[in-house]
């Protein structure tokens, strides 16, 4: 970004690079958990910018989930598992939707880039 002013954040805009920025926020760029103040605080959503070896899988089953959740494959082979279904995405620009209520797991079958985008942000959800 040649444009890039020298420091990140100016005027309540920040710019940066979501392969810098992820892996300092296990991968979310956007949310509740950064600082107020920082553009990048929303209570309204949250943006993760996931990039996943092959065989990295969730820790554990999301259950009594409270958000809206969209997740749009970039590269790779990834798949989510739903109730009853198991749905994989090896295109870019695959992506599935799953509402309230719907828990869900995930797996890279083939190093991966996704983005996830989740609503509302909601303090708690943490997978150690």
């Amino acid at each position: 970004m040649s444009d890039q002013a020298d420091d990140q954040v100016y005027e309540g805009v920040y710019v940066g690079n979501a392969n810098v920025d992820a892996p300092l926020d296990r991968g979310w760029l956007l949310g509740h958990f950064k600082p107020p103040g920082d553009p990048r605080h929303s209570e309204d959503v949250e943006i993760k910018w996931g990039v996943h070896p092959a065989g990295d899988e969730r820790a554990a089953w999301v259950e009594n989930e409270v958000r809206t959740a969209l997740l749009i494959l970039i590269s790779g082979r990834f798949r989510v598992e739903l109730p009853g279904r198991s749905v994989l995405l090896d295109k870019p620009g695959d992506y599935v939707v799953w509402g309230k209520g719907v828990g869900h797991s995930w797996r890279a079958e083939e190093p991966s880039t996704v983005l996830t985008v989740r609503w509302p942000s909601v303090p708690g959800y943490r997978v150690g």
